[in-house]
Formats: structure tokens, C-alpha cells, sequence
């Protein structure tokens, strides 16, 4: 039975996170977490959940990357160049994990995903008309005819790269609910493309940090490839529904996913 929970699991985190862009970690973690408190999975630590979480991930941002790919929604060289800095923080924030007691990982998790979704409500006052300059330059055509100029500053491109890296090796998230909503607000990139991106660069940052928990030996292993299948055929359904829904409904979703698992894991993380 447990496996059937995990498969489901898996086809669930796969869906949202392809959809929106977070690489499905958001939902794979607090569901290993609050199953294992429930007794229906083996007693399980933070730890053992990032670091499941994120082997998973690899197969979720491969999926959705490829079907992407053949959209040609996936802004490479920019990805490219976010993950000189991603990798090197997700690598980091895998080793600071190991120090983090279960009550404390779930309080901070809940917390950084209800900030995140709060800061999307700035979307609107950022949008791509706003007279900005950048060294390196983007178009994009939306799916609403709408020709997009967007583009990023290097430095501030890899700080903020590391930054993302660092919290997606912590939280075993692969990044992406950090990411997307970084590509939007300060970068100006259209939601369909920050989403592809931000896949291609989940599925490149959790090669790094999974396998720092491959060597601590933080990754079990069972419940992991009982997570693949749903998660691979997931990220393929969240992919052909992101091209088709406009890009303020891809914010919107993304939004809603991140307050409800925020508000799930803070009270989890206080004993309620």
C-alpha cells in the first residue's frame, strides 16, 4: 500500500512542479515527511527526505525539460549560466542540511514558501513594460502574440543563482520555488519560459546536491524508485498543460501551491 501512496505522490509532485516550475520537491518532502509521522512510511529524517526528494527531482526536471525542449521554451544559455552558481550552492546547502533538527526544517520550509508566494503579488507592478536595461538580453514571444524583452545582470545573475542552489540543496527542492519567482520579478522573464528555465536548471542543480546525499547516505533508495514512474509521467502532463494556460494562471497556481504546503509544514513544524 505504501508504495501505491508513493507512486501517487510521485504523479502528484511531478504534475505541480512541472506546471509551475518548482521541480516537485515542494510536494515530495512535506509528503515524506507528514507519511512518516503518520506511521505509513518508516520513521524518516529530514535528511533522508531531502536527500530522496532530490534523486527523485533529477528524473522530474529531466522529463519536464525534454518535453519543453521540443517547444523550444527553454532559454539555455541562460540556464547555463544560472547554474555556475546554483551548483555550487546546492552543494552547500546539502552539507547544511545535515545539521537541522525535523521540528526546525519544517518551520523554515512553511515559512520560506508563504514568503515566496507573497512576493509573486509584486508580479504585476514588474511586468515586461517596465523600462529596465540589462548587459544580456531576451525576446520571447507569449502565447498571446505578445513579443517579451527580459534579460539579466551576470553578477547578480550568479549571486542570486547561489542563493536559489544553496535553499534547493537545504529543502530538497531542487530550487525552483525560489527560481521562478527570481526569473520574474527581477529578471522580467515571461512565467513560460521562467518555468521551462528553471526546470532545465532543477534538473542540472540536483545532479550536484543529490549526490552529496548519495555519499552521506541520506537516500532511500526503495522509496526513491517508487517515486520515479509517477513523477517521470507527471512532469510530461504539467509540461503540456503549462503551454496551455496563460502566464498570470501559471503564477496564480504557483501561488496557491506554495501558501497551502507553507501553511501545512509551519504546523507541522509547531506541534499542530
Amino acid at each position: 500500500m505504501e508504495y501505491i501512496f508513493l507512486l501517487i505522490i510521485g504523479l502528484l509532485a511531478g504534475t505541480i512542479g512541472s506546471l509551475v516550475g518548482l521541480g516537485g520537491g515542494v510536494i515530495i518532502v512535506p509528503a515524506l515527511l507528514f507519511l512518516s509521522a503518520a506511521h505509513v512510511l518508516p520513521t524518516m529524517s529530514p535528511q533522508m527526505a531531502v536527500g530522496t526528494s532530490l534523486v527523485v527531482i533529477i528524473f522530474n526536471g529531466l522529463s519536464s525539460t525534454l518535453t519543453y525542449m521540443k517547444h523550444k521554451m527553454v532559454d539555455y544559455k541562460s540556464g547555463l549560466f544560472f547554474f555556475i552558481g546554483s551548483g555550487p550552492g546546492a552543494m552547500l546547502g546539502a552539507w547544511v542540511n545535515q545539521h537541522v533538527h525535523m521540528q526546525h526544517f519544517s518551520l523554515y520550509f512553511g515559512l520560506f514558501l508563504i514568503a515566496v508566494s507573497f512576493l509573486l503579488m509584486f508580479q504585476s507592478r514588474l511586468s515586461p513594460s517596465s523600462k529596465r536595461t540589462f548587459p544580456v538580453v531576451r525576446t520571447y514571444v507569449t502565447n498571446e502574440g505578445e513579443e517579451v524583452t527580459y534579460g539579466y545582470h551576470p553578477l547578480i545573475a550568479t549571486f542570486i543563482a547561489f542563493v536559489v542552489g544553496f535553499v534547493g540543496g537545504f529543502f530538497g527542492i531542487g530550487g525552483g520555488s525560489l527560481m521562478v519567482p527570481a526569473m520574474i520579478l527581477i529578471f522580467l522573464f515571461p512565467p513560460h519560459v521562467a518555468v521551462a528555465t528553471s526546470m532545465f536548471i532543477v534538473f542540472l542543480s540536483s545532479i550536484v546536491s543529490s549526490l552529496t546525499h548519495v555519499f552521506i547516505g541520506n537516500v532511500a533508495w526503495t522509496f526513491a524508485l517508487s517515486l520515479i514512474p509517477g513523477v517521470w509521467i507527471g512532469a510530461k502532463c504539467g509540461a503540456w498543460l503549462n503551454r496551455r494556460l496563460k502566464g498570470k494562471t501559471v503564477v496564480t497556481l504557483l501561488r496557491i501551491v506554495l501558501i497551502l504546503l507553507g501553511v501545512r509544514l509551519i504546523m507541522q513544524g509547531v506541534g499542530l
